[in-house]
């Protein structure tokens, strides 16, 4: 199973960018607000679709959801998709 499929199958929804898909789980998240306060380009509560993974460079997307502290964001990145 890949990591997209597993994520999904545990109740993530996918944001999909050209180099980077961003999954959240809105069950497990425990409003921190680390990801709104690091890349608010990206992550905008006020927006719909409120994720926009191209807003910003992907390894910076990714850098941010690496400290998510309850793990209701995910990352795949497309150069890791075969």
């Amino acid at each position: 199973m890949t990591k997209h499929e597993e994520l999904i199958a545990s109740d993530y929804r996918r944001y999909q960018g050209e180099d980077v898909d961003v999954y959240f789980n809105k069950e497990i998240c425990t409003h921190s607000g680390n990801c709104v306060q690091s890349l608010p380009e990206v992550f905008d509560v006020k927006r719909k679709p409120w994720i926009r993974a191209d807003r910003e460079q992907a390894n910076q997307v990714i850098e941010t959801i690496k400290k998510c502290p309850s793990g209701a964001l995910q990352y795949v990145e497309k150069r890791d998709v075969q």
